[in-house]
């Protein structure tokens, strides 16, 4: 058996006196990030053994509310990529991008 490569992601959250997130930088070196900025993140892992999802979801207190929209519409659509490979589940991959458009159309974040 050949040697295990391994691979680290690092987050670090910078903390205001009430303990809000006023910085978060990220590096993946093996992708060539190494303190790169971030305003909001979602992460999210699962756990087999009690069959539930945990969740990390962090943004900075100047994150605008508008770029908060585009960043979870655009999270949505990803998700819906995501859960096309991991499924193949065409017809619900469907139903989640015309979710995508809705919400991207009440929230008026789609340019004519």
């Amino acid at each position: 058996m050949g040697k295990l490569h391994t691979s680290k992601i690092t987050l670090m959250v910078g903390l205001d006196e009430n303990r809000v997130p006023e910085e978060l930088k990220w590096s993946a070196e093996d992708g060539g990030i190494v303190n790169e900025e971030a305003k909001a993140m979602f992460l999210s892992v699962w756990d087999s053994k009690n069959q539930e999802s945990l969740k990390i979801d962090l943004w900075t207190k100047d994150m605008p509310v508008d770029e908060m929209k585009v960043f979870f519409h655009q999270t949505l659509l990803a998700m819906s990529d995501t859960f096309m490979k991991a499924t193949q589940d065409d017809k619900m991959t469907t139903t989640m991008k015309d979710f995508c458009s809705y919400f991207a159309e009440k929230l008026e974040l789609k340019k004519d």
